[in-house]
C-alpha cells in the first residue's frame, strides 16, 4: 500500500513517515561525509563544522521534543508527527550542509568558509 493511501493504518503511516525520515538521514550522512572529504586538509574547518554538527543533533533531538514534550497526550499519531518534524529539520539542514558542496554565488562577500560557485 502507498504511503499516501487514504485508506492506511496509522500503524502504516507511522512506518512510512518513519521510511521517509530514514532516507532523509541518509541523505544527510551522505552530503556531511561530502563536505568532510571536500574539505579535508582544513584542520580549523572540520573541527568547528564537527563541532556544528554535533550541536544541530542536540537542537534537532531538543526541538522535537519540545513540540510533542507529553508523549502520553498525541495518541498513535505521535510516531508519524516525530517522523515528519525529524525530517523537516533535517531537509533544512540538508540545504544549509549543500552550500559546503555545491558553493554560494560569485562576490557573495559574507560566504565565509563557503566555496565560491563560479556561476
Amino acid at each position: 500500500m502507498a504511503c499516501d493511501s487514504p485508506n492506511q493504518s496509522q500503524a502504516g503511516l507511522n512506518q512510512c513517515a518513519s521510511n521517509s525520515a530514514q532516507r532523509a538521514d541518509a541523505e544527510l550522512n551522505r552530503i556531511y561525509a561530502k563536505v568532510l572529504a571536500l574539505n579535508a586538509q582544513d584542520t580549523v574547518f572540520l573541527e568547528r563544522f564537527k563541532a556544528a554538527q554535533r550541536a544541530w543533533l542536540v537542537f534537532r533531538d531538543a526541538q522535537i521534543a519540545a513540540r510533542y514534550p507529553s508523549p502520553d497526550d498525541y495518541g498513535s499519531v505521535l510516531p508519524m508527527c516525530q517522523s515528519g518534524e525529524y525530517e523537516q529539520l533535517t531537509l533544512d539542514r540538508i540545504k544549509q550542509l549543500k552550500a559546503w558542496v555545491g558553493g554560494v554565488e560569485e562576490g557573495d562577500v559574507c560566504a565565509g568558509s563557503y566555496p565560491m560557485s563560479g556561476r
